[in-house]
């Protein structure tokens, strides 16, 4: 049996929270200025799109954060009757991918992990970065949508993420909340997968699943 070498966690759910000010401010915003009226109406409208133009945003076709945001707040001014200020929309937006808070037991996982740890996420890698600063966290390594071309659940990134550690399947973990962007592509890939289910007991056939990341 191979011996692990690596971690690779992803961001956005796992590392930090996604009901939080910043996002519940968005979202009172829509509320304000569109027909979705429903703050659980306006999440399964937007990220049915963020998932859309994702698996859009590919090599020559890929696209960054802002771009992928205003052409979601674009469809929701078509299609929902979204209207008032798209920079103020935008700006909002940079900040929950910048400044959403850490759940509790990332910071502490971070200082005794005895093994580098590779952050993936779609997000790009200037708010990737910022955002390290400001919770003070250091990984091996930060492995963005841009820099891959591609978003996950695309093998590209979990490629590109192997290809910067270098290291082969066998050697690394990945850890995520998210069964379609982490637990399905890194398993189809040979590279073990953590499922992190927080909010609820789940079992899920040959893959280990955690409720706290103190449990590894």
């Amino acid at each position: 049996m191979s011996k692990i070498k690596a971690i690779f966690m992803d961001y956005t759910g796992t590392m930090v929270q996604e009901d939080e000010p910043y996002t519940r401010e968005l979202l009172g915003y829509f509320v304000k200025h569109s027909d979705l009226k429903d703050p659980q109406e306006i999440l399964k409208v937007v990220w049915g799109q963020v998932k859309e133009i994702e698996a859009k945003s590919y090599g020559d076709q890929f696209i960054k954060n802002d771009e992928r945001a205003k052409q979601i707040l674009e469809y929701c001014q078509e299609h929902y009757g979204l209207n008032g200020d798209l920079a103020y929309m935008l700006e909002v937006w940079r900040n929950i991918w910048i400044k959403a808070p850490l759940y509790d037991d990332v910071k502490p996982f971070f200082e005794k992990s005895g093994l580098p740890i590779y952050v993936l996420s779609n997000d790009d890698l200037s708010y990737l970065q910022e955002s390290m600063r400001l919770k003070d966290l250091h990984p091996a390594g930060i492995i963005s949508a841009e820099l891959a071309r591609a978003c996950k659940p695309h093998p590209a990134i979990f490629e590109k993420a192997m290809e910067v550690a270098g290291i082969a399947p066998e050697e690394v973990i990945h850890i995520g909340d998210s069964m379609v962007s982490d637990v399905e592509p890194a398993k189809a890939l040979g590279i073990k997968p953590i499922y992190l289910s927080r909010s609820r007991e789940v079992s899920v056939d040959g893959v280990r699943v955690i409720r706290s990341l103190q449990e590894l």
